[in-house]
C-alpha cells in the first residue's frame, strides 16, 4: 500500500535541487555565530529564532529593498575562507537532511571578496566546504552529489572572468555558469562574450530570465546566448493562452520552450515574494506541468523564504492533488537537467531516484 504523502514522507523521498542560492541557505544561528566572529555589526537582532523570523518577513513585505537587506547580511558574513568552507558544509548537510541526493547550489564570487580574498580564493574555500559536507553525510550512511554554479552580477562589469572561472575549476566540481541580479535593464545579450565563450568552452550555464521580467528576457536568454536552462522562467506563461472552454493554444516562444525541452527552473515560495503570482493556486507551475513543460521544482532561497524542497512539493501536492507520481516527475525532470555527465545522470536515476519511489508506493 502506497505510503501517504505528508511533509515527513516527502522528506524521505530522494530530490534533486537545480536553483538554491548559497548566501540564501544559512542557518540563523551560524549567520549570529559568524557575525560575532568577525565583528559584523549589521544584524537586526542575535536571538536565532528571532533572526530567521526577521528574514522571512523581509523576505515576504513587497519590498524588494528589504528582501536585498537579508542578502546584505548573509554575504556580510561570508568574507573569510573559514565562513565560506562552514556555511558551503552546512548548506550540503541540511540538503541531505532534508532528502536531497543531487543538488546544483549557485553562488556569486563577487561577492564574497570585500576583505581581500581573491576569486580563486573563494570558489576553493566553498568547494572545501561542499566536499567536507559530503563526507559528514556519507558518514552517516546517506549519499548526496553537489554540483557548483558560478554567478555573476548582471548588474556588473566582469561577467567573462567569472566564466573563466567557472572553466579553471570544472573538473573540481563547478558544474556550470549563471547570470543573476536585476533582469530589467541589465539584458543577458550585455555579455554576448561571455556566452560564446562558454559554448566554445563546452561549459554549461543557465541564465536566471523570465522571473521579474518578461518574455524578451525568455527570448534573448535562449536565442541569443543559448541557456541551456532557465532560471525560473515563469514568465513564459504570457505566452499561452487559456481558453474559456479550456482549450490552449501555445504562442512560439512558448512551444520552443516546451518542444525543446527547456528546463524551468521553478521556485514556487520565492515567485510569490516576487510578485510572480498570488498564492500556489495561482501559480503558472500548475498549468506548466499540466502542459508537459520541463517543469523542476527548487527552493531558490532557504533562509529568506522559510523553505526546504521538501515543503514546496508538500505545497504544491496540497494544491493540486500531486501524488508520488507527480513528484517523481518533477525529481526526474531535474536530474535528467544535471549539469553532470549523462552516465552519472542515469545512475543517480537509477540507483536512488526510481528505487526510493518505488518503496513509497509499494
Amino acid at each position: 500500500m502506497s505510503t501517504p504523502l505528508t511533509l515527513e514522507s516527502i522528506r524521505s523521498a530522494p530530490k534533486v535541487l537545480l536553483h538554491d542560492h548559497l548566501d540564501g541557505g544559512l542557518r540563523p544561528q551560524t549567520v549570529i555565530e559568524l557575525a560575532d566572529a568577525s565583528g559584523y555589526q549589521g544584524l537586526p537582532t542575535t536571538d536565532a529564532g528571532v533572526l530567521g523570523g526577521w528574514f522571512r518577513d523581509n523576505a515576504n513585505s513587497g519590498s524588494l529593498v528589504r528582501y536585498l537587506e537579508g542578502f546584505a547580511h548573509t554575504c556580510g558574513v561570508m568574507q573569510d575562507e573559514a565562513a565560506l568552507v562552514r556555511v558551503a558544509a552546512e548548506a550540503v548537510e541540511d540538503l541531505a537532511a532534508d532528502g536531497v541526493v543531487y543538488a546544483e547550489i549557485r553562488y556569486a564570487p563577487e561577492l564574497n571578496i570585500e576583505k581581500g580574498l581573491s576569486l580563486e580564493q573563494v570558489v576553493e574555500a566553498v568547494q572545501e566546504g561542499f566536499r567536507l559536507g559530503e563526507q559528514r553525510v556519507a558518514a552517516t550512511g546517506r549519499k548526496i552529489r553537489i554540483g557548483t554554479l558560478l554567478c555573476a552580477m548582471r548588474q556588473n562589469e566582469g561577467w567573462l572572468r567569472i566564466a573563466e572561472l567557472a572553466v579553471r575549476y570544472r573538473d573540481l566540481g563547478v558544474v556550470g555558469f549563471d547570470i543573476a541580479g536585476p533582469e530589467a535593464g541589465f539584458p543577458p545579450t550585455r555579455g554576448l562574450d561571455t556566452f560564446e565563450y562558454l559554448r566554445q568552452q563546452n561549459t554549461h550555464f543557465t541564465i536566471h530570465a523570465g522571473e521579474a521580467f518578461g518574455l524578451p528576457s525568455i527570448w534573448e536568454a535562449i536565442q541569443h546566448c543559448g541557456a541551456e536552462r532557465l532560471g525560473h522562467g515563469v514568465r513564459i506563461v504570457d505566452d499561452i493562452k487559456v481558453s474559456g472552454d479550456g482549450t490552449v493554444q501555445l504562442g512560439r516562444l512558448a512551444a520552443y520552450v516546451r518542444d525543446r525541452r527547456i528546463p524551468l527552473e521553478m521556485c514556487p515560495t520565492s515567485n510569490l515574494q516576487t510578485g510572480a503570482a498570488a498564492t500556489i493556486a495561482d501559480h503558472p507551475i500548475g498549468l506548466l506541468a499540466k502542459l508537459r513543460f520541463r517543469v523542476t521544482v527548487n527552493t531558490d532561497n532557504r533562509l529568506m523564504s522559510d523553505c526546504t524542497l521538501s515543503s514546496e512539493f508538500a505545497a504544491l501536492a496540497d494544491t493540486f492533488g500531486y501524488g508520488w507520481a507527480d513528484l517523481q516527475w518533477f525529481t526526474i525532470n531535474a536530474m535528467k537537467s544535471a549539469f553532470i555527465g549523462f552516465d552519472e545522470r542515469l545512475a543517480i536515476i537509477n540507483e536512488l531516484i526510481k528505487p526510493g519511489y518505488a518503496a513509497l508506493t509499494a
